[in-house]
């Protein structure tokens, strides 16, 4: 019987080793963490939204660069595979009112117990609190065997040598998780191009007055579009977060990647927040024109175009306190509040991870080109997508396509 690792117990790497199991082959889970699918379980206080029924076209579309690569694997195990793979485990699933997947029990304990059950009667043994350093060296023998190091909980340092390999350790984020980033080491000295790794669907910094922060942390702007200065992207809806130190949320995650590189361009990145996505600025002028002689600064806008203390206090920090009284210059303010990011949260507090092994160092089965036998998974590979379904989808179609390549590479075919 052929053996196989699977280093990683997150959704890639148990999707991989279930689909192995379930081929015959042997396989073992080495996972750093006392228990699997710690980060799963994260994503389920929200409610694990699984995946996303947007059409295919705009759905891969939410992967950027990489949505060519990714393309054949969600193909090949998409949206509607991962809801009837759900429903295997007796975990139902609904389309939320916003066309996101989540479990009908609306948290992850219940379908991880599940998939544990499911893994331990196809034979899958897991391995816990053991944190993988590299490949032996030589990292695999003559007869073709794969040669992985690890460290024990106790500092006992162990080598296994198995069939294939799948890698997936998660990107950098979370890492009290037990995602820290700590393979690149191992890959880079064995010449495997790394893209650095660095914060994706996460918070920006902003310079608030104490004021406004003081006031407004955790206050919503609901209902804004989000478009980042002399950037070539389309604003993005939703409800953005006002925090101590900057800004959260679904539309400032959705920017990620014009926000890095306008910073990488500037050192500094200025969002543009539009107050009234909905209304058109002439409109929102004529409104404004109709003030009334007593009004306050506050009142006018809050009748004229229904601001509420926060969108108002956005303004004013934007005007360093002073309101412009001219119509015309108010509405156009408020389709266009300028916001001067200054950075980023720092990896350990992003939802996802940027860069990660080049696709340059991969085949189309997601094998290693210098190391044979060993495949990658999930995040540990150069993506990212923005939060709403379209994470899990690719973690879990990126495990199945390599363990599908693990197999091929076991039934002695060329997987590339």
């Amino acid at each position: 019987m052929s053996t196989a690792s699977v280093v990683g117990g997150g959704p890639s790497g148990l999707v991989a080793a279930e689909v192995l199991a379930r081929a015959g082959v042997a396989v073992t889970v080495h996972e750093r963490m006392p228990s699997v699918g710690r980060k799963l379980l994260m994503a389920g206080h929200g409610g694990l939204n699984l995946t996303h029924t947007e059409p295919r076209e705009p759905f891969l579309a939410r992967y950027g660069g990489s949505a060519g690569r990714l393309a054949p694997m969600i193909d090949a195990f998409g949206p509607e595979d991962l809801r009837a793979w759900c429903a295997g485990l007796g975990e139902l699933t609904f389309v939320g009112t916003s066309g996101r997947v989540f479990p009908e029990a609306f948290r992850a304990t219940p379908l991880l117990r599940a998939w544990r059950a499911r893994l331990a009667e196809l034979g899958v043994v897991v391995r816990t609190r053991q944190r993988w350093t590299g490949w032996t060296d030589p990292p695999g023998s003559a007869d073709g065997a794969v040669g992985l190091a690890f460290v024990e909980a106790d500092g006992t340092r162990t080598e296994v040598a198995c069939d294939v390999a799948v890698l997936a350790l998660g990107g950098a984020s979370w890492p009290r998780l037990g995602s820290d980033g700590g393979w690149v080491g191992p890959f880079t000295e064995r010449g495997v191009a790394v893209t650095p790794l660095r914060p994706a669907n996460t918070g920006v910094r902003v310079g608030w007055t104490e004021t406004f922060a003081a006031r407004f942390a955790g206050t919503p702007l609901k209902h804004v579009a989000l478009s980042v200065r002399g950037r070539d992207a389309p604003p993005v809806r939703g409800d953005a977060m006002v925090t101590t130190s900057g800004l959260e949320g679904g539309p400032v995650y959705a920017s990620g990647v014009a926000i890095r590189e306008a910073l990488d361009a500037d050192g500094r990145c200025v969002l543009e927040v539009d107050l009234r996505p909905d209304v058109a600025v002439g409109r929102l002028a004529d409104r404004l024109r109709q003030r009334r002689p007593k009004d306050s600064a506050s009142s006018w806008l809050r009748r004229s175009t229904g601001l509420d203390p926060v969108a108002t206090g956005l303004l004013r920090e934007a005007t360093g306190g002073t309101l412009p009284d001219d119509a015309a210059a108010t509405a156009a303010l408020i389709k266009a509040v300028p916001v001067l990011v200054t950075g980023t949260m720092p990896l350990e507090r992003a939802i996802s991870t940027a860069g990660g092994v080049a696709w340059s160092e991969v085949d189309d089965h997601l094998m290693l080109r210098r190391l044979p036998g060993s495949f990658v998974a999930g995040e540990m590979l150069d993506w990212e997508a923005p939060t709403g379904g379209y994470l899990l989808q690719a973690s879990f179609s990126s495990g199945v396509a390599a363990a599908h390549g693990a197999l091929a590479w076991l039934a002695g075919a060329d997987p590339g």
